[in-house]
């Protein structure tokens, strides 16, 4: 008799059904987190409807090394970054990410297919704290190092428990690029529930570097407010809101993808 592995048997969709009545399993963290200011009407330019950026134009930056447990043996180690901008939807504020490195294409899969995260394969470096106090952390895609930042730790500020809730559009390109999509994009909504153990102020900074296909750069640091490092657990969920037109979708979906060419909009 043979096995085979492509179909899953009655055992194996009920243990799917025991996982997910479950309590979800926490990630491990350890994470430079940062936020700064750029021009408002940059951050508006790139926020799809029916997202609103927020006045502040504030982008959010985190650099992550994280442990997922896949189950009580098997947990699976990698990087992560996250780079977007705050908005608003229905007066629930949040972030939306236009980009978001990771060095697993297991946790990348996931990513987009279940949450509609514009997850892109790069080498993600997270280093330190050194016995100086030093952390690093840099983001490179395609041999271009794009996102970089550094930092010496300085003030303790204890424990931080907060939730953050980032917006992406799950969406199904067509096969004829003529079309659009195959159905109206969902947008989703990211609760993640960060518990931080030990967070220290960063004296140090951000650097962003131009890259044709991660085009970070493009949203110009103006001012530095926040820049931590953080140690604890955060605990993802999602589900999705509601459908939106394609249309409104179209002029961003390239963000996912490597486009090198893309003339952009004059703001």
């Amino acid at each position: 008799m043979a096995r085979v592995r492509y179909a899953r048997s009655l055992r194996d969709l009920e243990r799917d059904v025991s996982l997910a009545e479950a309590p979800p399993r926490a990630l491990g963290v350890r994470s430079i987190r940062c936020v700064y200011e750029s021009d408002a009407e940059v951050v508006q330019a790139v926020v799809p409807r029916p997202l609103e950026a927020s006045p502040q134009a504030e982008v959010v930056v985190a650099i992550e090394a994280l442990e997922w447990a896949l189950s009580a043996d098997v947990s699976v180690r990698f990087r992560s970054a996250t780079f977007g901008v705050r908005v608003e939807y229905e007066g629930q504020p949040g972030f939306y990410p236009l980009t978001m490195p990771v060095d697993s294409e297991q946790v990348l899969v996931v990513g987009r297919e279940r949450f509609g995260e514009p997850r892109k394969l790069a080498e993600i470096s997270l280093d330190g704290p050194t016995t100086e106090g030093m952390v690093s952390a840099s983001v490179e895609r395609g041999g271009i190092r794009f996102l970089a930042a550094t930092g010496r730790l300085g003030e303790a500020l204890g424990a931080r428990e907060e939730t953050e809730h980032a917006y992406c559009f799950k969406a199904f390109p067509s096969g004829d690029g003529r079309k659009g999509f195959d159905q109206d994009p969902q947008l989703v909504r990211l609760d993640l529930v960060h518990r931080f153990d030990r967070v220290w102020r960063l004296s140090g900074g951000l650097e962003l570097w131009e890259s044709a296909y991660d085009p970070v750069a493009d949203l110009p640091l103006r001012r530095l407010s926040d820049l931590v490092y953080a140690e604890g657990t955060t605990l993802r969920s999602g589900r999705a809101l509601r459908p939106v037109p394609g249309e409104w979708l179209r002029p961003f979906l390239h963000q996912r993808y490597d486009v090198p060419d893309v003339e952009g909009v004059d703001v």
